[in-house]
């Protein structure tokens, strides 16, 4: 029996997927939680054989949890679900030691077979997203769509993202347990980074990616 744990903040999207993989006779949803930090302790509590993680969740980032998952928890493995264009996420996630990545609007017709490929012992992304991947591994960065938004790092997508989610450098800082002097340094570089030109503009480019999965300054 698979033994699968759920880390997803939307209780709807996540029945679904609980009713959907407990359908198969091979596989069992052992626990979910909402965030990172509940996520660790069912981590260490049911010992899954596999964590479905969602990226954006409620308070923390899915993808710290899919790096520490790697790190501390072989061979446990990890997929991705994202609202996001997996253009831009996609081989982050595979880099820090995701084994497979899909996008929410098509988890109903692949979670099923991406957790199988997962377990046993493949990687699953899109025929495309695998080209780009090995291209990067190729370094042929030439061969590869570039997103403005690769240029930042995790750290500074993931404060983006906050941004874009209406949070306060205040409150950003609080949640991260940084300094709001630390945000401010970061906000610069984002908006060196991606070229944008004042604050309001930082601010409504990150809500259209957050509500859209979009980057503006790609089109």
């Amino acid at each position: 029996m698979i033994r699968i744990l759920i880390v997803e903040d939307h209780p709807i999207f996540r029945m679904g997927m609980e009713e959907m993989i407990n359908q198969e006779t091979d596989m069992k949803i052992c626990g979910h939680a909402e965030d990172v930090p509940g996520a660790r302790k069912l981590i260490e509590h049911e010992r899954p054989d596999l964590v479905i993680v969602d990226l954006s969740l409620k308070e923390s980032n899915g993808l710290d949890l899919v790096k520490e998952i790697h790190a501390h928890h072989k061979p446990m493995a990890s997929l991705v679900l994202s609202m996001h264009d997996e253009a831009m996420h996609a081989e982050r996630c595979i880099m820090a030691g995701a084994k497979g990545y899909i996008m929410k609007q098509e988890a109903s017709e692949s979670v099923i077979t991406a957790l199988r490929r997962i377990m046993a012992g493949h990687i699953h992304v899109s025929p495309t997203i695998m080209t780009q991947i090995l291209h990067t591994f190729q370094r042929q960065p030439s061969l590869v769509h570039e997103s403005r938004l690769k240029q930042i790092t995790d750290r500074e997508l993931e404060i983006f993202q906050l941004i874009g989610a209406g949070r306060s450098s205040k409150e950003i800082a609080t949640q991260l347990k940084i300094s709001i002097k630390t945000i401010g340094t970061y906000r610069e570089r984002i908006k060196e980074k991606l070229n944008l030109k004042n604050a309001t503009e930082l601010i409504r480019y990150a809500v259209i990616w957050v509500e859209t999965g979009i980057f503006k300054g790609d089109v």
